[in-house]
């Protein structure tokens, strides 16, 4: 596995730590958007897959989460962790000025990767959206609807069927085993509806994955934001049976394989 380098930098409401797996003679850079609650530590075995393919791996830890600054997981406008984000793709695009992007975003993530390309999609080869918070999250309709929020911890069998992957994560002191709070429940709502709004994706190559039984960020909530934002290069692929963290499922190499087979279609 390829050993990751730190760096920091000053986000739009604090410190932003970012990791940067390298490699010599990339083809490609793929920029990694982790998802609610966890850090990007938490994909090296994604970056290794990619680096093995022929890119070079970065991505930030975004505000309030894993090793980046900030009030734990709290986010009050999704735009300001969308330009951290673009920050981390401007810097990688700087260091290797004649490679094309790829954008990787899981749940929030995918919705933060998904608004990115709406706003710089002329700065994209390709996207790729793993169980994606788009459309209606019915999570968030509920959440907001409660005087207080319930301090109820996640159920790690919901993220795999590889029991593995549930230890890892209760075990992960990076990872936030608190409630939501809710500014962040309405940030995420907001960007939910705004890139419902904003349209299509129009020409940028996507590919959807998704797990049918994921219990987390629903397929069928999921779908009607994708139909939102859908463009004229979209391919889907939804797994059976599997949950919501598709990266880490017990088919996690053939998933990753099409992720890579995707890539290589568009780069040509």
């Amino acid at each position: 596995m390829g050993t990751a380098r730190e760096w920091e930098f000053a986000g739009t409401r604090g410190a932003i730590t970012a990791r940067i797996w390298a490699r010599p003679d990339p083809r490609y850079i793929a920029v990694l958007a982790h998802g609610y609650g966890e850090h990007l530590g938490r994909y090296g075995h994604v970056a290794d897959t990619l680096l093995r393919h022929g890119a070079v791996v970065c991505g930030p830890d975004h505000i309030g989460h894993g090793r980046s600054g900030g009030e734990r997981v709290l986010i009050e406008n999704v735009e300001d962790v969308v330009a951290d984000l673009h920050t981390v793709v401007q810097a990688a695009r700087g260091d290797f000025p004649d490679l094309p992007v790829v954008l990787i975003g899981h749940s929030m993530g995918g919705l933060i990767a998904a608004r990115h390309a709406q706003l710089h999609g002329e700065e994209l080869a390709a996207l790729v959206l793993s169980g994606p918070v788009l459309g209606r999250w019915d999570a968030l309709t509920a959440l907001l609807s409660l005087d207080e929020i319930p301090d109820i911890p996640i159920d790690t069998e919901t993220l795999s069927r590889d029991p593995e992957v549930g230890k890892a994560y209760t075990a992960d002191p990076l990872v936030w085993h608190g409630p939501f709070k809710r500014p962040t429940v309405q940030a995420l709502q907001d960007g939910v509806d705004r890139i419902s709004a904003h349209g299509s994706l129009g020409a940028l190559p996507t590919f959807w994955v998704h797990g049918s039984d994921d219990r987390l960020v629903p397929l069928d909530g999921t779908r009607t934001g994708i139909d939102a934002i859908r463009g004229g290069d979209l391919t889907e692929r939804v797994y059976p049976d599997a949950r919501h963290e598709v990266f880490n499922e017990t088919n996690r190499d053939e998933i990753l394989a099409d992720v890579t087979a995707f890539i290589d279609r568009v780069l040509g």
